[in-house]
């Protein structure tokens, strides 16, 4: 299982959910976040994950089990990591709906593309953006300050859920790996990491802050581009994104009044 630090996770959440509980309405809009491993591989990520074929016969089942219960949520619109404006998931949807594109690996297809042809959706939502993600700033005030083991300890927490869930994937279903990364204690635990960064730097220089700056401003932006999605107070979007987002994104729906945040635990049996 994922190591996580309980203490941390609480201090965490209790912020949130206190947001949720207090300011939202009946009639808000409601959003479920899902985060998601990587089924393609990319290979993007400091760390990565070497997932397995999710083409395989017994992966594809445990991926209709993720659809039957997403379509609990029954949501009106679906947002993709993709990049806003990307014509090219609206004619691979198009093609897929029509017959004429075969799902690739990618968790964007595999349970967003699924999903909405499911509920008859005409479209999906690209809603990426990029981001500076200054790192190596990081790297180099660290060494020069040396503290150098001290943010390799750090990244050394990323390494460590990554290798968690490497070694908890082949003995489960992608249901259980869902719900293992989209625990209210795993998405603390990834935020608290990216806080531990900030640590790094000094006045004049704050290398650390504006690295997790920077992440927050692109996840703000992706939050902006779903809120622009909501047409009315029936609105339900399902956001599928890495899991790394997921905590942030979760905590700008909570934040704000006109949405209702929904998670995935509610719906899994």
């Amino acid at each position: 299982m994922v190591r996580i630090l309980p203490l941390q996770a609480a201090l965490l959440l209790a912020p949130l959910s206190a947001v949720t509980a207090q300011q939202t309405s009946p009639g808000c809009a409601e959003v479920l976040v899902l985060g998601t491993y990587h089924m393609a591989n990319p290979g993007h990520d400091i760390f990565n994950l070497q997932a397995d074929d999710v083409l395989a016969p017994k992966r594809q089942a445990e991926i209709a089990e993720v659809i039957a219960v997403l379509k609990q949520f029954n949501p009106t619109k679906i947002a993709l990591e993709r990049s806003v404006g990307d014509s090219r998931i609206t004619k691979d949807y198009a093609d897929y709906v029509a017959g004429t594109h075969e799902l690739t690996r990618n968790e964007i297809e595999q349970l967003g593309f699924r999903l909405a042809k499911a509920l008859g959706h005409h479209s999906v939502y690209p809603v990426d953006v990029d981001g500076e993600f200054p790192y190596q700033h990081v790297v180099n005030y660290a060494k020069a300050s040396g503290h150098s083991a001290e943010l390799d300890a750090t990244m050394a927490g990323f390494g460590e859920h990554v290798k968690a869930l490497n070694q908890y994937l082949p003995s489960h279903t992608v249901l259980d790996a869902l719900r293992l990364v989209n625990s209210d204690a795993n998405a603390a635990a990834e935020v608290g990491l990216y806080f531990r960064q900030a640590h790094f730097g000094e006045a004049w220089d704050w290398a650390g802050a504006d690295l997790v700056a920077e992440w927050f401003k692109r996840n703000v932006r992706i939050f902006s581009n779903v809120a622009r999605l909501v047409d009315g107070p029936g609105e339900r979007i399902l956001v599928i994104y890495g899991y790394g987002h997921l905590g942030w994104l979760q905590q700008c729906f909570a934040s704000d009044p006109t949405f209702r945040l929904r998670k995935l635990a509610e719906f899994v049996q």
